[in-house]
């Protein structure tokens, strides 16, 4: 049993090609118990973003608060509090704050996507 509180938890900045202010935080995952699984909260300052990437596991997402846009295969979708989306496998992602306003969201994929 896991009960916890993203904002007493550490944050990875992260950081490389394509990469503009994201911070992660796992939440949930094998070290936790929750074997083959990761919940990660990812924090994007505005006009932050994700690497445009593909990868071969899927994602569950839910957009916690601020607003932004999700890419997906050549289509944009707008993001605000409340959404949800699965990104299958396979399928070209990124998430972007908006230019104005931050992005918090929850992603959950395969222990393997979080290696």
């Amino acid at each position: 049993m896991v009960v916890g509180y993203s904002d007493e938890l550490a944050g990875a900045a992260l950081t490389g090609h394509d990469m503009r202010g994201i911070v992660k935080k796992v939440l949930v995952s094998p070290a936790e118990g929750w074997d083959g699984w990761s919940m990660r909260l990812f924090e994007l300052e505005p006009a932050g973003h994700t690497p445009r990437h593909r990868h071969d596991w899927p994602h569950i997402n839910v957009v916690l608060s601020g607003s932004g846009t999700l890419h997906v295969d050549g289509v944009d979708h707008a993001l605000r509090a409340g959404a949800y989306a699965y990104v299958p496998a396979g399928a070209l992602h990124q998430f972007s704050a908006a230019p104005d306003a931050p992005l918090s969201f929850v992603c959950i994929v395969p222990a393997e996507g979080d290696a």
